[in-house]
């Protein structure tokens, strides 16, 4: 027990609390154009701007890691990124000819938040929208990914560590129903509140503990249900975030 917890302590102060298998931050941008015409977005040349400072003297492109990357389409763009510097500007490509390049703006305080983009003659104007937009989690392709993945790895992690530890493998069904209960609560009532993913693991390990403990009283005491929730979930994260790592360019 003591090993398996000074190993989730060293997780987490060690590994990069961003991976793939929790809800990532993001931006929608919905254009509104103030030009005589309607140009559309030239999406392979137009880039997000990663700012350190709120003149972006300190900069660097967003470019494309992973998951993260700014997508766009003719008339609107969207990005995620598994961490946002403090300030962000675009620089887009129309059809017409001419490149516009925005203010810099504040990143968004929260995992999902939503921009309009007043495209003018000569450059663009990003503030953040007083109406966001609906945003469902669950209807995402990564999101679903996410469970596969999480359910097949924690699944694993709970068989190999039922085997170590000579317990009924009728634990894993409650591994499976925990983790029906925490991956929607993480993505869609989390997503909106938290900041740090760091804060959704440290809930995925306290539910699944309770549920393991509460499914499966008779087999696990409340120590031995924190144990293998600890177990499940830095395997998940860990082995998860370079599965959806690599799997990333091919979500959108």
């Amino acid at each position: 027990m003591k090993k398996i917890l000074l190993l989730s302590v060293c997780f987490l102060l060690f590994a990069p609390l961003y991976g793939g298998v929790f809800p990532k931050p993001e931006m929608d941008f919905d254009f509104v154009y103030q030009t005589e015409n309607t140009p559309t977005i030239l999406p392979d040349t137009s880039e997000q701007i990663q700012c350190e400072d709120n003149q972006c003297i300190q900069s660097t492109p967003l470019g494309n890691y992973g998951i993260q990357k700014l997508y766009c389409q003719e008339n609107s763009c969207f990005s995620i990124a598994y961490k946002y510097a403090p300030y962000q500007k675009l620089i887009i490509d129309f059809s017409d000819g001419i490149q516009r390049q925005s203010n810099v703006f504040p990143a968004p305080e929260r995992l999902h938040d939503s921009f309009t983009v007043t495209v003018r003659e000569d450059d663009l104007r990003v503030q953040r929208s007083t109406q966001p937009q609906a945003f469902n989690a669950l209807l995402r392709a990564d999101a679903w990914l996410s469970l596969i993945i999480i359910l097949l790895t924690e699944l694993l992690a709970a068989f190999a560590y039922l085997a170590y530890t000579g317990k009924s493998y009728r634990v894993l069904y409650s591994v499976a129903i925990a983790n029906l209960i925490t991956m929607p609560l993480a993505w869609q009532v989390l997503g909106k509140i938290v900041t740090e993913t760091a804060l959704m693991w440290l809930f995925c390990v306290v539910a699944e503990t309770l549920i393991f403990w509460l499914c499966n009283r008779r087999q696990l005491s409340l120590r031995n249900a924190a144990a293998l929730s600890v177990a499940v979930n830095v395997t998940s994260y860990s082995v998860g975030s370079m599965i959806s790592f690599m799997i990333a360019p091919y979500l959108f």
